[in-house]
């Protein structure tokens, strides 16, 4: 039977937050920094391009480490879905820092199992609760905005070198990180612009 692994996972809702206590609490944990997977976006589904890389690298017997049950996502059904995925399909382990009942290497028996069912599904519960608490709140403060007339919406990422970029991209004499960095947007919104310009101009 191989060695097993241990990995780390890390989410914050987006890149004005800052993962490294998350990180620094994994690291100390003996899990080393290139096992470490992060994403910066929504807990509201688990379309997160690292968390898939992650469960792809996951092998029988590995430890997925956590710091905490919303870091690992907002909606309590995909919680309980993708934690079953991986402790009984993959038939990894998952231990979640901040809550030690939440430890699958711990808790074998029937007792245990159901206690860590029970903590899981209070906890998942209280997550999406807090997400949508979150939402509300949001909601609330952009229509009291509005009302007073000071609400702007959204700034639109300024792209109007990407043409440029694009061809430069195109010839080879710049990378698509480099472009990406340049533009300040994502990976996947670069390619996504890509492929509408291509097909604009076919």
């Amino acid at each position: 039977m191989s060695v097993s692994k241990s990995f780390g996972y890390v989410r914050i809702s987006d890149k004005s937050q800052n993962e490294a206590r998350q990180v620094e609490a994994l690291l100390s944990c003996g899990i080393s920094e290139r096992d470490i997977f992060i994403d910066k976006q929504s807990g509201k589904d688990f379309a997160r391009p690292q968390y898939q890389a992650l469960k792809q690298c996951l092998r029988e017997g590995d430890i997925v480490y956590i710091k905490a049950i919303d870091r690992f996502g907002r909606n309590s059904k995909e919680i309980k879905k993708e934690w079953e995925e991986i402790t009984q399909s993959i038939k990894a382990d998952i231990v979640v820092l901040d809550m030690p009942l939440l430890d699958t290497r711990q808790h074998k028996d029937i007792l245990g199992d159901f206690i860590s069912r029970l903590v899981l599904e209070v906890l998942s519960f209280v997550s999406e609760q807090e997400r949508n608490s979150i939402k509300t709140r949001q909601a609330e403060g952009i229509a009291i905005a509005k009302s007073k007339g000071v609400y702007k919406g959204r700034k639109r990422k300024d792209t109007s070198d990407f043409y440029s970029l694009y061809l430069k991209w195109k010839e080879g004499s710049i990378s698509a990180l480099e472009a990406c960095r340049q533009l300040n947007i994502s990976s996947p919104t670069f390619y996504r612009r890509v492929k509408e310009l291509e097909q604009t101009n076919v």
